[in-house]
């Protein structure tokens, strides 16, 4: 699923400021608990997600699950979800990005699981450290994790064989990266080495910083999530490193939008593509000849990032509450969740999917997402979860945009950015 952008946030401010009281169903006379499920998903993905309810709502004869899509996208539905919160008419799971957690928490509608998440069933500690965090914004566990994916990077095996350079080593180094992205860029016929999105969508372009950040010992915020700190050393080095790759050895495409770089790839005129499992669907319907490898590491160091989004179950009584919490304890097993990636294309949740027998299946009907699955294992830290964070995000991707384009130094625009989000970070609003 593709990463998309931080909107939506002044529309959930708004929304939560009004909440009224919910008119959603009550359990039925019959004794059964009726909850809503938006889950967001269309065509063929919502299909698979009907057959999983009506097998959840089968086995479980106390619990009627009334799945919809909620009416709209993934990227479409915070919007819908905050509405539904102001006019009391929101469901009792929905799917949300990992992004707005920190928002949604502060609705007030939103259950805390923290003295759940231990107990027989959740299987808590079998779920990737990333999408942990990123449902337990301040503490709180506001629903299960629903989707993980992460970056690497993904190239053009027949462009890397025309310039006759070896394909990437899983144990490569940023200085191989920057080798090969020369290499293979070659301004006659068009074709860089690589992207970096420059606009569009600022989390994406903050995205792949942080990385390199980590892999260099760099922290994004100090721990009290009072000070950035991706100004540090390691964030000039790591952002000096694309400079350098974009303004002197121009082997970068900027994208300007954060969505040409895909089609850029397909067409054969990049030869590496650092994104994400979002894109495998695509570039098989596209007969590209790809391959994956994780991203280069920085003293060893293959951390990559992720971005995790959550089922958030939302609090109308204590019998939905329950019957939410069974249903997606259910949903998010191993086993169900198979069945979902098989349909959907997504990455394991947990580390013991891999482990189930249909696992290699899966691989085999998704040819080369098998690296971006075990690439989930260098995803072991989760971005912040702030109420303020798409405005820090704004603020460094601004900053970062500014380096690439040539419009300033990295230690100049990452202090800037940094200055930027103290005041965001201690004076909310």
């Amino acid at each position: 699923m593709k990463r998309t952008a931080l909107a939506g946030i002044a529309a959930l401010t708004l929304a939560v400021a009004g909440c009224a009281g919910s008119s959603a169903p009550s359990p039925a006379s019959s004794g059964k608990v009726t909850i809503q499920f938006w889950h967001a998903q269309t065509q063929i993905d919502a299909k698979v997600m009907q057959q999983l309810v009506a097998k959840f709502n089968a086995s479980h004869p106390n619990i009627v699950v009334q799945a919809s899509s909620g009416g709209t996208s993934t990227g479409d539905l915070l919007p819908k979800v905050t509405t539904a919160i102001a006019a009391g008419t929101y469901p009792d799971i929905a799917y949300i990005y990992g992004s707005y957690a920190a928002n949604i928490a502060q609705s007030g509608k939103t259950v805390n699981l923290a003295d759940r998440i231990n107990q027989p069933g959740f299987n808590w500690n079998d779920f990737y450290p990333a999408s942990k965090q990123i449902a337990s914004p301040g503490g709180k566990v506001i629903g299960f994790p629903a989707l993980i994916d992460n970056l690497s990077v993904i190239y053009n095996k027949k462009l890397f064989a025309a310039a006759g350079v070896p394909a990437p080593s899983p144990d490569w180094t940023w200085d191989d990266f920057r080798s090969v992205a020369k290499k293979l860029t070659d301004p006659a016929k068009h074709i860089y080495g690589v992207n970096y999105p420059t606009g569009g969508d600022l989390l994406d372009t903050s995205w792949r910083f942080f990385p390199g950040l980590w892999q260099r010992g760099g922290q994004i915020l100090s721990p009290d999530n009072k000070k950035a700190l991706f100004n540090s050393q390691a964030g000039v080095d790591n952002l000096t490193l694309w400079q350098q790759m974009a303004t002197v050895d121009k082997s970068v495409y900027l994208d300007p939008t954060a969505s040409k770089a895909e089609p850029l790839f397909t067409s054969g005129h990049l030869a590496m593509f650092v994104s994400g499992p979002w894109e495998v669907p695509t570039l098989n319907e596209a007969k590209v000849d790809w391959a994956d490898v994780p991203l280069p590491a920085a003293d060893g160091s293959h951390q990559t990032v992720s971005g995790p989004d959550n089922w958030v179950v939302f609090d109308h009584n204590p019998a939905r509450v329950n019957a939410a919490v069974e249903f997606l304890q259910w949903l998010t097993a191993p086993q169900q969740e198979l069945t979902w990636m098989e349909g959907s294309g997504s990455l394991p949740l947990r580390p013991s999917i891999l482990k189930l027998p249909g696992y290699q299946k899966y691989l085999q009907d998704y040819p080369g997402i098998g690296p971006m699955a075990a690439n989930l294992a260098n995803a072991t830290e989760a971005m912040p979860t702030l109420p303020t964070w798409p405005r820090v995000v704004d603020a460094l991707g601004t900053g970062i945009a500014s380096v690439l384009l040539g419009q300033a130094t990295p230690k100049a625009a990452l202090d800037q950015a940094a200055q930027k989000a103290d005041v965001i970070l201690n004076v909310p609003g």
